[in-house]
């Protein structure tokens, strides 16, 4: 395995296990809280963080692949999704943890046996490819900066809890 698969796997393992850390000790309504001061922007709850993060997994499994993937854009909890108040568009807390935890392993799984070849395909999806013309470029921004994006919200939203770190 390549020195770049390897640390794009280590760095996926290690977000699963933090994000796993990040809402272990939530209970159900916690995950769709929106704390904000009085006429702000209301911070992204854990439900949507979770839901928004595993639309992407099978994006990166059909990368890894080699594979066509449909846009995530317009899904439910893609990019021009908000998080809403209504916790019956959401799955558990239990389920999406588990989707999450499960994806990330798919993943890593796929990684381990991959010749780093693929990392020279074309990107598949044509609005990516005049930012992210490659997979090679495309992997570490979703599995690592977009990612560690939403766990940093995540922790920051444990922090205007009143919660502690993990």
């Amino acid at each position: 395995m390549s020195a770049i698969i390897q640390g794009l796997s280590h760095a996926w393992k290690k977000n699963s296990e933090y994000a796993e850390r990040l809402v272990s000790d939530l209970y159900s309504e916690q995950m769709i809280l929106q704390p904000a001061p009085e006429g702000k922007a209301a911070a992204n709850h854990p439900a949507w963080i979770l839901s928004h993060l595993n639309v992407y997994v099978p994006i990166i499994n059909a990368m890894v692949q080699g594979v066509a993937f449909e846009d995530p854009k317009d899904h439910q909890f893609g990019m021009n999704s908000k998080p809403e108040s209504d916790g019956a568009i959401y799955a558990s807390k239990d389920d999406l943890l588990k989707e999450f935890v499960e994806g990330h392993e798919s993943v890593a799984k796929l990684l381990e046996s991959a010749d780093a070849s693929f990392l020279e395909n074309d990107i598949s999806l044509e609005r990516w490819k005049s930012v992210m013309p490659k997979v090679g470029i495309a992997l570490p921004y979703l599995m690592l900066l977009h990612e560690n994006q939403h766990l940093g919200q995540l922790s920051a939203w444990r922090r205007i809890q009143g919660m502690p770190s993990v």
